[in-house]
């Protein structure tokens, strides 16, 4: 059963494999088969090592430091919305808002965020 603080856990290494940039961090996030979408960016991953590959791709975004400040909304099943907003020195301020679909393992196998420049 998906709950709160599984979820908070789960955001916890995302930010951690954020920060990190290490494909084991990414990787241990997301099931085999797990897809991450991303509006209004045309951002289709499927599958973990195409996750890997593309967060792996936008370390850039990274530069000159950034924070991340989020709370869990609800658990509905094995899905959380999540809320957050992102600084980024070099890009700005994005407000995101996610959805994360847990399988069996607390593994996301789906992944989705709208993601929009404040």
């Amino acid at each position: 059963m998906v709950t709160k603080q599984r979820v908070e856990a789960w955001v916890e290494g995302y930010v951690r494999a954020w920060r990190s940039g290490s494909p084991k961090d990414i990787a241990a996030l997301f099931s085999a088969h797990a897809e991450y979408h991303e509006w209004p960016y045309a951002t289709d991953w499927i599958g973990r090592d195409e996750i890997v590959e593309g967060w792996l791709g936008r370390a850039a975004w990274q530069e000159g430091s950034w924070e991340f400040e989020w709370s869990v909304l609800t658990v509905n099943g094995d899905t959380a919305a999540v809320e957050g907003t992102g600084r980024y020195k070099e890009l700005g301020t994005f407000a995101n808002l996610w959805t994360v679909t847990f399988d069996s393992h607390g593994k996301c196998a789906m992944f989705r965020m709208w993601n929009n420049e404040v």
